[in-house]
């Protein structure tokens, strides 16, 4: 009778051991510990831009490494630090004591237009590279002084564009260049939404976008660049003979200080490229037309396109991601600042965004003047 107990009491304790066991190797099962994108050691220049949310919740799901944060606005800091459940120790007053502190790879510019420089006079010198979010910077005189000392110390200095991680755009440009379409003879870029109040931005954000010197212009800056940008790439880094500009300001009690709609045509030997950026639009747009001699090609999104050749029309969705690394700014920095050959003729290349810059400072004296600017 003893022995029958045992061996059942035995049994029990088996049976508990082995639903332990499986219970642990589910969990173990159904955690999937994040992918970590990135190896770079990141800096954070400003968090006043909305985009810094990317960023920071690429940190926050383990995805990247953020070793400090240069924030002098207190309240912005808790505001993030709520939301993303960020540690005190990385945050700094000042940029360049936590460049010398925390020794990052790179610094990833979220500050107002103006102040990109800033982030440059501190970076450059510490042997930093830098990527800041569109355009490069708010003048022309700023972007020379950034190449100047970008160029002196040997960093990169990028420009990170939204539509850069866009598939449809990458396939129009690899359409483009093989010749699918024929020699480019037009293209036109539509960029924009009702306006950054009327979408939400936040105040922040809102507190120097819409102030001529610290963004340099209004919507011009904000959306002109886009279109720039793309032509830059499309025409290979070509630089255009002449540029025309027309704003207008449609939202004067909204927005007082800067231009809400700009029409920009852009000159080269052989195409004309014609940039429609608004906070007028009824809708968020940001689509891109290439016309070519024999064909046409349209990316009405990140990924619808409209293909017309010979009268043939198709509609197709771009369903394929971009092939990683090429696929996002932080795997695309890392694998720059590896290969010192990349990054240089591309959409967020020092050499392609000095010639965004001109167009925009060529589109800004246009519309002051009444004219048409050579270049």
């Amino acid at each position: 009778m003893k022995l029958t107990r045992f061996l059942f009491f035995l049994a029990i304790l088996s049976a508990v051991f082995r639903s332990v066991l499986f219970a642990q190797d589910t969990v173990k099962a159904k955690f999937t510990p994040p992918v970590l994108m990135s190896t770079l050691r990141l800096g954070i220049a400003g968090m006043s831009h909305d985009h810094v949310n990317g960023i920071l919740n690429d940190y926050q799901q383990g995805k990247v490494i953020i070793v400090g944060i240069a924030e002098a606005d207190k309240a912005l800091r808790a505001k993030y630090q709520e939301k993303y459940h960020l540690p005190d120790s990385i945050f700094f007053d000042d940029l360049k004591k936590m460049a010398v502190t925390t020794k990052p790879d790179a610094v990833l510019g979220y500050n107002p237009v103006a102040k990109h420089i800033d982030v440059v006079e501190i970076c450059a010198p510490l042997g930093i590279s830098v990527m800041v979010e569109k355009p490069l910077a708010a003048t022309l005189a700023q972007a020379k002084r950034m190449e100047f000392l970008a160029l002196k110390y040997y960093i990169k200095l990028l420009t990170n564009y939204e539509t850069t991680w866009y598939p449809s755009y990458q396939h129009v440009y690899n359409m483009a260049s093989k010749d699918s379409i024929g020699r480019i003879r037009k293209m036109v870029v539509h960029d924009g939404h009702q306006g950054p109040k009327e979408i939400g931005c936040s105040k922040e954000f809102l507190s120097w976008l819409t102030d001529p010197e610290l963004n340099g212009g209004g919507v011009l800056i904000d959306f002109g660049c886009y279109g720039a940008n793309l032509m830059t790439w499309l025409m290979e880094g070509q630089k255009p003979i002449a540029v025309t500009a027309v704003a207008r300001h449609f939202k004067l009690n909204v927005y007082p200080k800067v231009e809400d709609d700009v029409n920009i045509l852009i000159e080269y030997p052989t195409a004309t490229g014609l940039i429609e950026a608004s906070w007028n639009w009824p809708f968020s747009i940001k689509d891109l037309e290439v016309f070519g001699d024999k064909g046409y090609i349209h990316a009405l999104d990140r990924s619808k396109i409209t293909t017309r050749v010979n009268d043939n029309v198709i509609n197709a969705n771009i369903t394929n991601a971009l092939e990683a690394p090429l696929d996002n700014p932080v795997t695309y920095l890392q694998l720059v600042l590896k290969n010192r050959l990349l990054g240089i003729n591309d959409r967020s290349s020092l050499k392609y965004n000095m010639t965004v810059m001109q167009i925009l400072d060529a589109a800004k004296r246009s519309i002051a003047e009444g004219k048409r600017i050579v270049l």
